[in-house]
C-alpha cells in the first residue's frame, strides 16, 4: 500500500520559515518523481515545486522562486520542502505527490499517488 505523510506543517509569521517533510513508503521512492502542491480555500490545487527522481532537476512555480527550496533524500525516502521569507498568500494546504518518471513532473493531473496534506498558516 503506497502511503505519503506530509508533516512540518503549522503557523508562521510573515518572513518566517517552516521546512515540510513528506515521508513515502510502499513505492519504489527512487524511481519516482515529487511534486509539491498547495491548494487555498477557494482556489485550485497548484504546483509549488518538483524535482526528478535523482534530485538533479528542480522546478519552482514563479510564485515561490527565490524562497522555496525542493530537495529529496532516496535513503531515507522522503522529499522536502523548505519555505522561507513567507508571506500570507502562501497559506494553503500542501500536498506533496508522486509519480513513476524520470524526468520532472509539474502537472498535477500526471501524478499518480497523493498524501493527505499538511496545513501552512502565515500571519500578517
Amino acid at each position: 500500500q503506497v502511503q505519503l505523510v506530509e508533516s512540518g506543517g503549522g503557523l508562521v509569521q510573515a518572513g518566517g520559515s517552516l521546512r515540510l517533510s513528506c515521508a513515502v513508503s510502499g513505492l519504489t521512492f527512487s524511481l519516482h518523481a515529487m511534486g509539491w502542491f498547495r491548494q487555498a480555500p477557494g482556489k485550485e490545487r497548484e504546483v509549488v515545486a518538483a524535482i526528478n527522481r535523482s534530485g538533479g532537476s528542480t522546478y519552482y512555480a514563479d510564485a515561490v522562486k527565490g524562497r522555496f527550496t525542493i530537495s529529496r533524500d532516496n535513503a531515507k525516502n522522503t522529499v522536502y520542502l523548505q519555505m522561507n521569507s513567507l508571506k500570507p498568500e502562501d497559506a494553503a494546504v500542501y500536498y506533496c505527490a508522486a509519480r513513476f518518471s524520470i524526468v520532472v513532473v509539474s502537472r498535477s493531473s500526471d501524478y499518480n499517488y497523493w498524501g493527505q496534506g499538511t496545513q501552512v498558516t502565515v500571519s500578517s
